[in-house]
């Protein structure tokens, strides 16, 4: 008995209304899945002036030397006196954020664009883009306030690291978080644990992990540097908060060579005198205490803020300065032991509410060497140098917020330092000064800058 083959079995035709139907599924398929993407960023530009000392803490787009070095000219003429200061227009920051969460976890990627070129030789590893944030994170199951994050992030010590700098009313970071922590950001792995917003003790934070210790560097040993901070929240009613919290970074630098220094009435010593041990695979001490408090109230007058940070602590180094750890290699030669202090205190007013203006006042300041100061830096056989000097910056600051998207800056840093007489001014011939620390160094930088957040 035969059956009959069909070629082809051909399928029903759906009706409009199924293909609407099938039409809206795949659209709020693909919703869904947008949904769990965020697109975020915001891009800086800016006009600079910084006076002829002006360091690379504050005038940015300068490479830590005299202006004309900045700008890469010395001209030969005899008759040439050198330059006062500097102006130059830049793009500071050029923040893409991209973030992916899917259940209780989420990744992020953010990258850095400036106009500093695909390859700038004079800032080593200084690229035209830089991933800033590039880590995991996965939140608890049961409350979403706890987390595991692993990657490169914002390291959690005090508050100004991670405050972003979007939203910072200050240009850059204060001098000792440039210092201590170049990039604010770290290699490593964090849990932060935090109670249930239900909870009384909501209130609280911990956040404390395990790093590489050497920015967003590869790792180049296989000790982590602990780094922890412990924070409480509270707000009172809808006008006022008050926040505070205490910070520890707990870590070493491998030594290479077995020569270990440290301060004894002004001057670096050999540890141990002649006899000392011999440090070569060991750790120098690489330790900081840090203290932050914030208050924010509302008033008839507008919003008034109020922040500040202290931080004490030992930190490493070799002959000319303490290492600022944005390092590629491990290193080398003899190791300086250094005590530090520094902190900042911020004051922010709103001017009205009408008005879309605030007032900045902001004092910060580093003393990279708190065992000699005066003129017993740099005095023979101390083997102090001009990285021992204590630097402050008074800033003052205007800012318009012109919409939620745009906001112009107006920022004046008046750089103060440290003097001794065995730092004195040098020239190169006639033309051009190199200025030493025998008195007040032109230092001062002012910062027009334009920035829209998306």
């Amino acid at each position: 008995m035969s059956m009959p083959v069909f070629a082809q079995m051909q399928e029903p035709e759906l009706s409009e209304v199924e293909m609407l139907e099938q039409r809206t599924g795949l659209l709020e398929s693909a919703v869904t899945t947008l949904k769990k993407f965020k697109v975020s960023g915001y891009i800086q530009t800016q006009y600079q002036y910084g006076q002829a000392a002006a360091d690379g803490n504050n005038f940015k787009l300068a490479k830590r030397a005299n202006a004309y070095e900045s700008n890469a000219y010395y001209p030969g003429s005899t008759d040439y006196k050198g330059l006062e200061g500097f102006g130059r227009f830049g793009i500071r920051r050029g923040r893409f954020k991209l973030t992916y969460e899917e259940g209780i976890a989420s990744g992020v990627v953010q990258i850095d664009v400036t106009d500093k070129g695909i390859n700038d030789a004079n800032v080593p590893g200084r690229n035209v883009v830089m991933f800033k944030d590039l880590y995991l994170n996965v939140k608890d199951p049961w409350f979403g306030t706890s987390a595991f994050k692993a990657g490169i992030f914002d390291r959690p010590f005090g508050h100004e690291i991670a405050y972003s700098s979007s939203r910072r009313e200050s240009p850059e970071r204060s001098r000792i978080f440039q210092s201590l922590f170049p990039d604010e950001r770290d290699l490593g792995v964090m849990l932060t644990l935090q109670p249930a917003k239900t909870s009384a003790w909501n209130l609280l934070k911990l956040e404390g992990g395990l790093f590489a210790g050497n920015g967003i560097k590869p790792q180049i040993s296989s000790r982590m540097d602990f780094i922890g901070h412990l924070s409480a929240t509270k707000i009172f009613g809808s006008d006022m908060s008050l926040s505070g919290g205490i910070s520890l970074y707990a870590g070493g630098v491998l030594q290479t060579d077995s020569s270990r220094y440290v301060m004894e009435d002004n001057k670096f010593v050999l540890e141990g005198g002649e006899k000392s041990r011999k440090y070569i695979g060991s750790y120098a001490k690489r330790q900081y205490i840090g203290f932050d408090a914030q208050y924010s109230v509302m008033t008839s007058a507008g919003l008034t803020q109020l922040r500040g940070e202290y931080i004490f602590g030992k930190h490493p180094g070799n002959a000319s300065a303490a290492y600022n750890f944005g390092l590629n290699d491990i290193p080398s030669g003899a190791v300086y032991m250094r005590k530090i202090s520094g902190g900042y205190v911020l004051f922010v007013q709103d001017l009205g509410d009408q008005l879309p203006l605030s007032a900045v006042v902001k004092y910060d300041w580093y003393n990279p060497n708190t065992d000699v100061s005066g003129d017993n830096i740099a005095a023979e056989d101390s083997k102090t140098t001009a990285g021992d000097i204590a630097l402050s910056n008074l800033g003052l600051g205007l800012i318009c917020r012109i919409n939620p998207a745009l906001k112009l800056t107006a920022y004046y840093d008046i750089v103060s330092n440290e003097t001794t007489t065995h730092l004195k001014n040098t020239k190169d011939g006639d033309n051009i000064t190199r200025y030493g620390y025998e008195g007040h160094r032109p230092a001062n930088v002012f910062t027009l800058r334009l920035q829209y957040k998306f």
